[in-house]
Parts: C-alpha cells; sequence; structure tokens
C-alpha cells in the first residue's frame, strides 16, 4: 500500500501544479509491481475530481474555441484507440508518441528560452491535436494534448483550465466505457476512497506551490515535465 500512497502523493503535487501528468507519473512509479488495468481505473477515479477542482478555480481562463475540438477529437481518439488495442503493437505506437511529445516539448522550451512569439501553424495545430486525441484514448495519457493547450494558451491558468476541462470530459467518457466493460469494479473503487486523502495532501500542495512561483518559471516546469513525459512514454513502451 505504501507504493500507492507514495503514487497518489507525487502524481497529484504534480496534476496541481502543471495540471497534467499526473497519470504517467502514477503509472511510471506503479507498473513495476502492479498490472496497468489495476492501475489505470483507480488513477481515474481519483483524477475525476481534480480536474473539477482546478477546472473550476480556473474558470475564467476557459476557452470553448480549444476545449470543444479537443474533446471531440479525444472521445474520437478512444474509438481509434480501441481499435488498436485490439489490432496493433500499441508499443511501438506509445514509443513513437513519446518522440513526438519530445521533440515539440523541446520546440517549446526553445520557443519560451527565446521568447519566440511567433504565430502557429494552423496545420500543425490541427495534426497535434488529432494525435494528442488518440494518445489519450488510447492510453488515458495527456502529454501531447498538453503540448497542444500549452502551444494555444498565454498562461499556466490558462493551459490549466483548459486542458483540465478537456479530461473532465474525457474522464466522463472513459469511467463510463470502463464500467460498460467491467474493467471498473468495487474493489477499484475501495482503494480509490482510501487514497482519497493522499490525493487530496498532493493536489493541495501543488497548487499551493504553483500559486507561490513565479508564472514564467511555472510554464517552464510544465514543458520540462511535457519532455519528462514523453521520455516516460519511450522508456515505459
Amino acid at each position: 500500500m505504501i507504493y500507492w500512497i507514495i503514487a497518489t502523493l507525487a502524481a497529484f503535487y504534480i496534476k496541481g501544479l502543471c495540471g497534467f501528468a499526473n497519470t504517467l507519473v502514477f503509472t511510471s512509479i506503479l507498473s513495476f509491481g502492479v498490472a496497468n488495468i489495476n492501475i489505470s481505473p483507480v488513477e481515474l477515479i481519483l483524477g475525476y475530481p481534480t480536474n473539477m477542482t482546478i477546472s473550476w478555480k480556473e474558470r475564467k481562463s476557459i476557452d470553448l474555441k480549444i476545449v470543444l475540438p479537443l474533446s471531440v477529437m479525444v472521445i474520437i481518439g478512444s474509438f481509434i484507440g480501441a481499435f488498436f488495442l485490439k489490432n496493433t503493437d500499441t508499443s511501438i505506437i506509445k514509443i513513437i508518441f513519446g518522440i513526438l511529445v519530445v521533440i515539440v516539448g523541446i520546440e517549446m522550451l526553445f520557443r519560451e528560452l527565446a521568447k519566440k512569439k511567433a504565430k502557429n501553424s494552423r496545420i500543425l495545430l490541427i495534426v497535434i491535436g488529432v494525435i494528442s486525441g488518440l494518445l489519450c484514448g488510447l492510453y488515458g495519457v495527456g502529454a501531447l494534448l498538453g503540448a497542444y493547450i500549452g502551444r494555444t494558451t498565454d498562461n499556466p491558468k490558462a493551459f490549466k483550465a483548459n486542458i483540465c476541462t478537456v479530461f473532465i470530459i474525457e474522464n466522463t467518457f472513459r469511467i463510463l466505457m470502463y464500467l460498460f466493460y467491467g474493467i471498473l469494479n468495487i474493489n477499484m473503487l475501495k482503494r480509490a476512497v482510501m487514497l482519497s486523502p493522499f490525493m487530496l495532501v498532493g493536489l493541495g500542495a501543488g497548487m499551493y506551490s504553483a500559486g507561490r512561483i513565479n508564472e514564467q518559471i511555472v510554464k517552464r516546469i510544465v514543458i520540462i515535465v511535457l519532455i519528462i513525459s514523453g521520455v516516460a512514454l519511450i522508456k515505459f513502451g
């Protein structure tokens, strides 16, 4: 149980600080001894209220022009993801996506360090958006989704508001899908309830830290976490 507690505290501290990457942190810590099918449903239940909390706190920064198209992409990605899970070697797909996340993250870091405000390519944003939906649908991982929203928002509050709102829609859809397929059961719900106090501590500490760190530093932390997320996808592919 101690590893579950450590994973929960670490994952939701990052969630409170950056708005995403909790799934990768949670899964990375537990995947050495626990099957992914037993990890994802628990993390999904724990993450659902955190997305609601952050979205509500930053609700003034929600932009439906970002949220609605991405939500559609994520839901479509879930269906496409189910096809890939049945018919292809998804470890190869995960590695490819990890490389894409690292490339996009490094490009964002260089732009941030150089303070370049170049206009985003609409075609590139569409490509990133579609692939991010597929990645989120396949693994529940929002790394490339973070890359997309990071390129379309100007500050950490807007970033967290929009990514967490998309996650609320994606989480709702995935909870229903998990219930339909019997992946989510009563034992997982009990474990999630037991871990909830540690989730609240981690989330609260992360949000407290974010509120006391310079916005520019937080933005760079988000980009660095994004790059680490991509490396984790490659490593655990």
